[in-house]
C-alpha cells in the first residue's frame, strides 16, 4: 500500500478537487499527469509541484484529446496505475427553462467525459491486468432536488456506469471507485449560470468552516488518496463525503 511512483492521470486538474488531489498525490511520490482546458492554470500547477507532474491541455468532451492525455502518461511513464475522471460542470435551472445547450454540455462533460476516460483507459489497463478508475460523482447522484434534474441525471448515470465497469472488469484486475462529495468550495459554483441559485450556493461556500456547511477540496483529495492507497484485493466502490451540517 504505497502511493509512491504510481502513475495517476487526473482530468479537471487545473483547480479545485483536481488540483488539490494532484498536490497531495505528488507529495506522496506519485507521478501525476494533469489534464484540463486552462493551460495557464496547468502550467502554474506543474511548476508548483515540480518533477512529479506533467500536463496536457484536455477537453474531456473530445475523445481524441482524452486519448492523447492517456498516451502521454504511457509514453512518459510506461503505464497508468490510476485514472481519476474529475472534470465536471453544474449548470442549474428548472426543466421549463429549456436550456438545451446547457443540458447538452452537461451530458458531454459529465457523462461522455467519463466514458471517454474509461474507454481510453481500459485497453491500457487490461494489457497491464491492473488499474484503478476513479470518478467524481456527487451527493446529487444520490438525491434529486428542484432546479437540478439534468445535473442529477448525469450523476445518477455516472453511478450506473461505474457499477457496470466494476462488474465487467473485476476479472481483469481493474477496480473502480466513485467519490461523491457534498458541497465543496470550488470554482464549480461558477458554472451554475442561474444567478439566484448561484447566490444561494455561494452563501454556503462563504460560510465559516466551523459551521460545517461546505468542504474544502483537500477533504476530497484525502478520500481519493484513501481509495488509491489500498491493497489490490480491496476495492473501495464508493466514498460519500458530506459537510457535517449538510441537510441532503
Amino acid at each position: 500500500m504505497s502511493i509512491e511512483n504510481k502513475v495517476v492521470v487526473i482530468t479537471g486538474a487545473s483547480s479545485g478537487i483536481g488540483a488539490a488531489t494532484a498536490r497531495l498525490l505528488a507529495s506522496k511520490g506519485a507521478k501525476v499527469v494533469l489534464g484540463a482546458r486552462r493551460e495557464d492554470r496547468l502550467q502554474e500547477l506543474v511548476k508548483e509541484i515540480g518533477a512529479n507532474a506533467i500536463y496536457q491541455v484536455t477537453d474531456v468532451a473530445d475523445q481524441q484529446q482524452v486519448h492523447d492525455l492517456l498516451q502521454l502518461a504511457v509514453t512518459t511513464y510506461g503505464r497508468i496505475d490510476v485514472l481519476y475522471n474529475n472534470a465536471g460542470t453544474m449548470p442549474q435551472g428548472n426543466l421549463s427553462d429549456r436550456e438545451y445547450g446547457k443540458w447538452q454540455m452537461m451530458l458531454d462533460v459529465n457523462v461522455m467525459g467519463v466514458l471517454h476516460g474509461i474507454g481510453e483507459a481500459l485497453p491500457i489497463m487490461k494489457k497491464q491486468h491492473d488499474g484503478l478508475i476513479i470518478t467524481t460523482d456527487s451527493v446529487a447522484g444520490h438525491v434529486v432536488y428542484p432546479a437540478s434534474a439534468v445535473y442529477n441525471g448525469t450523476k445518477y448515470a455516472v453511478r450506473a456506469i461505474m457499477e457496470g465497469l466494476r462488474q465487467e472488469e473485476k476479472g481483469n484486475g481493474i477496480r473502480s471507485t466513485i467519490v461523491s462529495p457534498g458541497a465543496v468550495r470550488t470554482e464549480l459554483v461558477n458554472t451554475i449560470g442561474n444567478t439566484q441559485i448561484q447566490a444561494s450556493v455561494s452563501q454556503l461556500m462563504d460560510a465559516d468552516e466551523q459551521k460545517g456547511l461546505a468542504l474544502d477540496p483537500e477533504d476530497i483529495a484525502n478520500a481519493v488518496l484513501f481509495a488509491i492507497d489500498q491493497p489490490k484485493h480491496v476495492a473501495i466502490s464508493e466514498v460519500l463525503v458530506r459537510p457535517a451540517q449538510q441537510e441532503v
